[in-house]
């Protein structure tokens, strides 16, 4: 059963060496695929209360931002042609920007996020790190202590 342990413990960590690896990789192509992703989602907006509107909101009003790469992305869309920019989009509280471009968040979002995202993967990496020395610690003392059982060290009680 030791053994057994030790192997799903080993698959466990070559997943995650996989996973980090092919992140690291095609991080560009994350990216790129990011600001696809929140390109179409902005073109799809409606106040309705749809989970990806409502993230589209969250990180406006979150990082003080509007649009993916400014505030004229907003333009280009449905939303834009019937009531202008979107709440989440002002600078001050509470205001109604409609179509006025002095109201809203000059940035977009795009940068903000990455940056974000960016600065936050040392952290991200030392936790991965530390996940990844306990399991070889584990997979090591699990064969060294099945080894043991094997070569009858330890006497049944």
């Amino acid at each position: 059963m030791l053994k057994l342990y030790a192997m799903f413990l080993t698959l466990i960590f070559l997943v995650e060496l996989v996973a980090a690896i092919v992140g690291f990789v095609f991080r560009h192509e994350i990216r790129n695929s990011f600001k696809n992703n929140y390109e179409k989602t902005l073109k799809q907006y409606n106040s309705t209360g749809d989970y990806r509107s409502d993230a589209v909101d969250k990180i406006q009003n979150t990082l003080h931002c509007c649009g993916v790469t400014d505030y004229r992305d907003w333009r280009d869309t449905n939303y834009y042609a019937e009531k202008g920019f979107p709440k989440s989009c002002c600078k001050l509280e509470n205001c109604s920007p409609q179509r006025d471009a002095d109201k809203v968040n000059n940035e977009g979002c795009f940068i903000k996020v990455m940056t974000i995202i960016e600065s936050e993967m040392g952290v991200v990496a030392g936790i991965s790190f530390g996940v990844a020395c306990f399991q070889l610690v584990g997979i090591f003392l699990s064969y060294c202590l099945s080894h043991a059982i094997t070569n009858n060290q330890y006497e049944i009680v």
